[in-house]
Order: C-alpha cells, then structure tokens, then sequence
C-alpha cells in the first residue's frame, strides 16, 4: 500500500511540474495599421471609423486616411472601415507576436438611397439673346440631394460650322468663352454626374453673338514671338484676328472679294492665306511655289482690283494664281537674277510694279511691265540703300514708296533715313511727298489712303529696337502727322 502511495506522490508532483511550465494570463500582442481611400478616385479618406472582431480599440484615420491600432493580441480578426455614405468593407488580419499587420481599405460610395443631381438650369446668357460679346460666361445652377460633388461637361456647337465643342471636367458653375465667331448663333448645353447616379442633361439653349464691326485699318503686333493681325474702326478700338499662335503678317484687304490675303508660315514655307473680314474662313492659296525672298518681313504681294487673282515673288520669278489656289502661272522673271521683293498691281489691271533687289536687299531696282511682262517704265535704279513700300494711286498715274536717303548699307539690313517718295507716271517725276520726319527715324511701309489725299505708313526709331507706329499724314501738308495706333507693322487701309 505504502508503495502505492509513493507512484501516486511521484505522479502529482510531476503533473505540477509540467502545470508550472505554461505562461498563466500571458499572451503576445502586435500592431494593426492600415490606410483608407476612396474606391473611385484613391484619395485619402479621414475620420473612417476602424473597428474588428473579436473586438479590439475603436480608432479613426487621420487626414491623410491612416491609422493604428496598437496592442492586439495575436490572432485572427476581421476588421471593419465605416463612414457614412459609403459601403462598409470588411478585410482579414492574421496578427502574430511582436508584429505589424497591415491593411488597406478601399470605399465605395453607398449607392442604394443615393439621389440623382438636379437638372441644370442655364442661368446666362439668357435663352435666344442676341447681340452677345464674342468673350463671354456661361453660368447655370444646380444642385445634389445628397451634397455628393457634382461634375460638369458642356456642349458647345455654332450654326456657322459642324465644330463641336466639349468642355471637362468643370467643377464650377460657369465658364469662361473667348474668341467667340461674330454674328453667329450659338447652341449649349450642360450635362452633370454625382459619380454614382446616370448623368443629367438641361436643355438645350441658344444664343447669338453681336455681328463683327465695321473696320477698315488692318495691321500686325507682335505677340509671343509670332506675327498676329489686327483690325480696327475709324474709332481707333481694335480687334484680334488671326491667333496668338501662328505666325501670319502682311495682310490685304479686298474689298471686292471681302477678302484679307496675308502671308503665314507653313512649316519650312511661307505662304499665301486668305480669311473673311471677321477672321474665319482661313484658307491656304497657295501650295507647291511658296512666297520666297531674300527677307520674308520685306516681302509683299498684290491682288487684282476685283480680288479674284493675286501675284506674288518667289526669289527671280512672279507668280499669279487664283484667289482659290487654282491656275498657277509664271507671269515674269528678272533678266538679271535679282530677287523679286515686292509688287502692286494697278487697279485697271493694266500694269504691275515690282521692286527688285540683290540677295542682301541692296542694288534696287524699280520698274513697271505690262501683263504679257514686258518693261514699260524704269522708276528707280543705281542707287545706294534699302527701298520699299509699292503702292500704285487708283488712276496708277503714281506710285508711291520709301527709300533711305542716306544710302547705307549693312548685313542686318538697318536703314537710318528713310523717306516718303511718290512717281507721277506722266511727268516721270519724283518727288519726296512728306517732308517733316523727325530727325533719326525712318518712314516704312507707305501706302495711300482711300482717298488718296492721305497716307499711311509706319514710323520708327533708325535704332532697329525701339516701338513702331502706324502714323497717319496729309499728303504735303507739314505738321499733319497723326499716330493711329501705337506697336504696330505693315498696315493697310482700304
């Protein structure tokens, strides 16, 4: 019996033993962190209230959607992500001893009880209203029942054209219009989305932009490094007409045609353009012969008085084609290799001068042929300096032009005098028409007014640097100048 009860001692104080070994009331605890964003747009999303099962500490993220949940035990869990609005989402977390774990929720919004926005109304302008700026704001209001962000696209189309416009994202309830079309009825409409409902569409209004003005004065600004053409009234308000961002200068209004001609580049090539009186409507002349010479800003060009017809230079050759590009044809070319750079073409069509030059735009000549090409008159020829600016009078009985007196010559073409001269055909006399030029500057780029009792050119500094302007001065009549518009090259009055 005594042996018995010594096994069963032995036994206990075994079962003891191995009982002491176990860790009593301990465990081991790790870190939960995580990060919530927006399903849609991956944004962080603050204040998410962080909870789990088996239940551990309630947090919520932080502004930058993060969060953490310190001393958890070692398990498994299922944590949870909840904001109002959006979709609980439910992620697995095995968390083991001395560890972090983490987890990223992705939210969606909660679409059951979502309403869709209203439907916009358009506010300005004001359906069917006419005479509207070419720079406007289209304004319209709307609302979400449930406060979501709402996001707009419009639809911009004008009775002109088959352009369509389209304008998104835009978060705002208006929007800015520039460079509108003159005299042309517009259509708009909006379309709204919440991210979660079908998009709204308003209605459709219209609206019609005030006709383009009556001007008469064309010129050219330089902005942003390219060549851009302007017109103006007699009130001197002026108007942009071709873009910012293209290169396009010596304009020529017909008024025959209703037409502009003007130069731009083409790539490698410059090239004769046309466009309405507004600015639309461009459209490319001329194609396989460009407009070449030895400078592209001394180059000038002609139409024919009804505008159905323009000549041209490229380098030694004159060109005619139609004013819709057709019927292209070598009319002259220079006996001696001069460049051709500038030509006026009378209005009885009778007569064509041309001005024409070395490769450095020096040794001019002036001359007149007749439409077969023959040289009928000599106007100018042996003489020093930079000349420029033909322009025949109605009756072609004058020509008028510049030429720097003083005869000077130099590789980047600078003049230091030049002046205002006119031919008259039937005394074959030249005369200097304006004679009070300010001492250091230089009369550029003349032509007669309408009238012919006018003229108008360009002034500027000998300096080569300094503003140009658009100066306009009674033919003979001292102290008559009058500066139209300030900044300005290459102008044109018809």
């Amino acid at each position: 019996m005594k042996y018995l009860y010594k096994i069963a001692s032995v036994l206990f104080l075994l079962f003891l033993v191995s009982c002491s070994e176990e860790k009593i009331g301990e465990y081991e605890f790790g870190t939960v962190t995580g990060r919530v964003v927006n399903a849609d747009t991956f944004e962080p999303m603050e204040n998410v209230k962080i909870l789990s099962s088996p239940t551990t500490s309630t947090v919520f993220t932080d502004a930058e959607g993060k969060f953490t949940v310190s001393n958890v035990k070692a398990g498994e869990y299922s944590f949870q992500a909840q904001k109002d609005g959006f979709v609980a989402k439910f992620e697995a977390v095995t968390l083991t001893g001395n560890n972090t774990s983490e987890v990223v929720f992705e939210l969606k919004k909660a679409t059951a009880n979502n309403k869709p926005p209203t439907v916009p109304v358009l506010v300005s302008p004001i359906d069917n209203s006419t005479a509207q700026a070419v720079s406007l704001d289209l304004t319209w209001t709307d609302t979400d029942p449930d406060k979501d962000e709402l996001v707009f696209k419009i639809t911009l189309r004008n009775s002109n054209n088959s352009e369509v416009k389209v304008y998104e994202p835009i978060k705002e309830t208006k929007l800015t219009l520039t460079d509108l079309i003159y005299g042309t009825k517009y259509y708009w409409q909006i379309e709204v989305t919440d991210g979660v409902n079908t998009p709204v569409l308003s209605t459709v209004n219209t609206f019609t932009t005030l006709a383009f003005p009556a001007t008469r004065y064309l010129f050219v600004k330089n902005i942003n490094d390219n060549n851009v053409i302007f017109t103006a009234d007699d009130a001197g308000k002026q108007y942009q007409l071709t873009s910012s961002d293209k290169n396009y200068w010596r304009p020529r209004r017909n008024n025959q045609a209703k037409k502009i001609a003007f130069i731009g580049t083409n790539g490698s090539q410059n090239d004769l353009y046309t466009m309405n009186f507004d600015g639309t409507g461009i459209k490319k002349v001329t194609s396989s012969v460009p407009v070449a010479g030895f400078n592209s800003d001394y180059i000038g060009y002609s139409w024919n008085a009804s505008g159905s017809e323009l000549i041209y230079p490229n380098f030694d050759k004159l060109y005619k084609i139609n004013s819709d590009g057709s019927g292209l044809t070598k009319i002259f070319q220079t006996p001696n290799g001069k460049f051709i750079s500038e030509c006026d073409w009378s209005a009885d069509g009778s007569k064509i001068a041309l001005k024409v030059n070395d490769a450095n735009g020096y040794n001019v000549e002036i001359y007149v042929i007749d439409t077969s090409g023959a040289v009928t008159a000599t106007i100018l020829s042996g003489i020093n300096g930079a000349v420029g600016g033909l322009n025949f009078s109605i009756t072609a009985q004058k020509i008028v032009y510049t030429r720097d007196v003083s005869g000077y010559e130099s590789s980047n073409y600078r003049q230091l005098d030049s002046r205002i001269f006119e031919y008259n055909f039937a005394t074959g006399i030249t005369t200097q028409i304006v004679t009070d030029k300010i001492s250091g500057t230089n009369d550029l780029d003349v032509r007669y007014s309408p009238n012919e009792s006018e003229l108008i050119f360009i002034n500027t500094s000998n300096d080569g640097i300094s503003i140009k302007n658009t100066v306009k001065a009674t033919t003979g009549v001292i102290n008559s100048r009058i500066v139209l518009f300030s900044g300005t090259v290459m102008p044109d009055w018809e």
